[in-house]
């Protein structure tokens, strides 16, 4: 394999990215103001974010053991996504696609977690500013990592509204993160210029872990309303780890509806475009941080009365590096040629349900590295493709442990790519019985270079087809189509490089061998 620094793969694809500028070539938008109708002001967008929550878990995708009015309300009043992802399965690479509208592979440093967001790369909030839209956020922007590093002003989420904390009292049956993204909100919404449309990102904390234990039960759930995906064990101890999660999934839309409530107060809702989505999966073994269904396939409903019929259904496959191109739509704002994702407007302003537009045949995403997990701080990369059947993953590096080593960083239990939780203490503990140790394989062991699934049959992703010769015509047509995405897109491990683990990494390092130098890039990639 090739090593190669940054700087000379661009030298020698001639294809360096450059950044979104206004005046580039545009590869679509009219220049006219979508939203806009009588003289009004364009749609105000309200990008509602959870951290770490999978497609299943709300009232509106049939889960019965989460209560989310607010979500069910935007999907009910709007548009339901049920074949949305993510560009990846962790926080920072998919925030920066969405701000950028390109894959992680196209990123940079901003495609790994917790490195730096390159500023040569503009982002459709600053777009959408000067256009006239007012911009804030609320606790999650673009995180985590360094979007100081070479001299951007602010997160590229826009402004920070943080000054509101919770009240003694709120939340004490969770762990809750302290911030109260709704009178955030409020603040954000008294201090803007009326006249101007806006954009709010509420990037929530939840469900991120840490959870307080026992905490669903103690609310009131109940165990048997769990269902547990076929790649986690049915044990008291995983339902009860579910439903911490799922409680905190109430949190985020507790806030979520007293904001609508706000714009309702204002008299806004009606002009603002309201997207409720997540970032990437549940913090479970086997889903965040991994390219299978529960990694990368997120809840997304979007509600725009004025513009969009209600109780639609949308199966078409869609990504998150489709959101800035749709923002600039519905503005009236050209569309950079840089942005990779394809605008929703057509099947958000159609009549239709079920597939709309007919050459989203598939969606790519990918992975790099996710926290220091490894010596010399590498990653796992993963590329993937799936279609509306079948995922096919390819794994890069498959001699490394896709979950982190499992001894060697100076802490007892390993596999840090799974964030700790019960459920992870209780697979690693019990890895030795007959009972649990499928599931240890499935979440800690190594795996194949190719894997594939049947996502309609199996959607846990346990079932690895890639040796059964009966998928060999899929295998090689997924595999194809892959590789022609990602040598288009310019793609370093596509073409043998390894820059991805040159990038420094912000957040705390442990005491595995090798390079572990903190905020700074590894020269030996």
């Amino acid at each position: 394999m090739k090593k190669i620094t940054r700087r000379s793969f661009m030298e020698i694809t001639g294809k360096g990215a450059m950044g979104v500028l206004a005046g580039s070539v545009l590869a679509g938008g009219s220049g006219l103001v979508q939203g806009s109708s009588n003289g009004k002001k364009p749609p105000n967008i309200l990008l509602a974010i959870a951290d770490d929550q999978s497609w299943p878990h709300t009232g509106a995708y049939g889960c019965q053991a989460v209560d989310t009015p607010g979500f069910d309300r935007i999907a009910r009043e709007g548009v339901l996504f049920t074949n949305a992802f993510s560009a990846a399965p962790q926080c920072a690479p998919n925030r920066a696609a969405i701000l950028t509208g390109r894959n992680i592979w196209q990123n940079e440093e901003a495609g790994t977690h917790a490195s730096n967001f390159p500023k040569k790369f503009t982002v459709y909030t600053d777009i959408l500013e000067e256009h006239g839209y007012e911009l804030g956020y609320t606790s999650k922007g673009w995180a985590p990592g360094n979007w100081q590093y070479n001299g951007r002003p602010r997160n590229p989420a826009g402004p920070v509204f943080d000054m509101h904390e919770l009240k003694s009292g709120d939340g004490d049956n969770m762990d809750v993160k302290n911030l109260d993204y709704a009178e955030n909100f409020r603040e954000f919404m008294l201090q803007r210029d009326p006249e101007k449309p806006f954009h709010f990102w509420y990037g929530c904390k939840e469900p991120h872990r840490s959870y307080k234990k026992g905490s669903g039960l103690e609310a009131g759930k109940t165990l048997e309303d769990v269902e547990v995906p076929s790649f986690l064990p049915d044990t008291k101890e995983v339902r009860s780890d579910l439903l911490d999660y799922m409680l905190e999934v109430e949190w985020f839309d507790k806030h979520l509806r007293e904001m609508l409530e706000i714009l309702e107060d204002e008299g806004e809702l009606e002009n603002t475009i309201v997207v409720v989505t997540s970032d990437n999966g549940m913090p479970f073994p086997r889903a965040k941080a991994n390219l299978y269904e529960y990694g990368t396939h997120m809840p997304l409903a979007i509600r725009w009365p004025e513009k969009f019929a209600a109780g639609r259904k949308v199966d078409d496959i869609t990504s998150s590096i489709d959101f800035a191109p749709t923002f600039l739509e519905a503005a009236g704002i050209p569309i950079p040629s840089d942005i990779t994702g394809k605008s929703l407007w057509n099947i958000l302003t159609g009549e239709k349900e079920g597939r709309i537009e007919f050459d989203r045949e598939y969606v790519c995403t990918g992975r790099e590295r996710h926290t220091h997990a490894r010596p010399d701080n590498v990653g796992y990369p993963m590329r993937a493709i799936r279609d509306y059947q079948y995922l096919y993953i390819n794994n890069i590096k498959p001699g490394r442990w896709p979950a982190g080593n499992p001894t060697g960083s100076g802490e007892p239990e390993g596999f840090h790519d799974v964030d700790s939780s019960p459920t992870k203490s209780y697979i690693l503990d019990n890895r030795d019985t007959a009972e649990i140790h499928p599931y240890f394989e499935l979440s800690f062991g190594k795996r194949r270079g190719e894997e594939l699934y049947d996502i309609t049959r199996d959607p846990g992703c346990t079932n690895n087809l890639i040796d059964d010769p009966a998928y060999d015509d899929v295998r090689d047509r997924l595999h194809k189509n892959l590789f022609a995405t990602l040598e288009d897109q310019n793609d370093p491990r596509a073409f043998g490089y390894e820059v991805f683990d040159s990038y420094p990494r912000y957040s705390r390092m442990r005491d595995f061998k090798g390079f572990k130098k903190q905020g700074e890039y590894n020269l030996d990639f």
